[in-house]
């Protein structure tokens, strides 16, 4: 995978990538950024129908001291960016990381609403200028996405079958769980605010 990153020391030529070193990014000759604050990322998760794009209004609400994003919002102009080749997903959920340091200069951490997991993310070039990543999963019954996924508009994803086993393996890697059957989208996002505080 191509390496890219953000920091390079504005000193040295040819150009060196700068390493973090706590709140600041540091070259190996010794010059330093004041621009590296770091904060930890809040990813909620979950398959097509758990009700993240449901309550993205209500948990920005909920979390004026962070910056909440859908990151669904960033397809269509990244699909424009790299076409006539597909998507890059892994620049894609890099460019997330990237926008969430960029968010923590000013203090705020991030609250990403995505498909992300844990194993994506770990290995990203923009991963180091995150401290800690915390996921929670937005789940409903099978019965209940099934219902969901068919009531969509037929230009939106409907395949059940691979949302139900999403939905599965999701399941069996992240422990902090909220399940979304019968709780309003409000009552949701005040549960993921309570856990991101907490």
């Amino acid at each position: 995978m191509k390496r890219w990153t953000m920091h390079y020391c504005q000193l040295c030529d040819p150009p060196v990538t700068l390493l973090p070193d706590g709140d600041r990014a540091l070259c190996p000759a010794g010059h330093y950024s004041e621009s590296a604050r770091r904060q930890p990322l809040y990813v909620v998760t979950g398959a097509s129908g758990a009700g993240k794009t449901t309550i993205f209004p209500f948990l920005a609400a909920e979390l004026p001291e962070c910056a909440v994003f859908d990151v669904d919002w960033l397809i269509d102009p990244i699909g424009v960016v790299c076409a006539p080749e597909p998507i890059n997903w892994v620049a894609f959920r890099d460019a997330w990381l990237s926008v969430a340091h960029g968010v923590a200069q000013g203090g705020r951490a991030t609250v990403l609403l995505s498909t992300f997991m844990p194993e994506q993310l770990e290995d990203l070039p923009a991963r180091r200028w995150i401290t800690d990543v915390h996921f929670a999963l937005l789940d409903c019954t099978d019965a209940a996405r099934v219902r969901r996924l068919k009531s969509r508009p037929s230009w939106r994803d409907q395949n059940t079958d691979r949302q139900l086993s999403f939905a599965a393996y999701l399941r069996t890697q992240i422990s902090t769980v909220l399940q979304t059957d019968d709780a309003s989208p409000a009552t949701t996002a005040s549960a993921i605010a309570e856990w991101v505080r907490r």
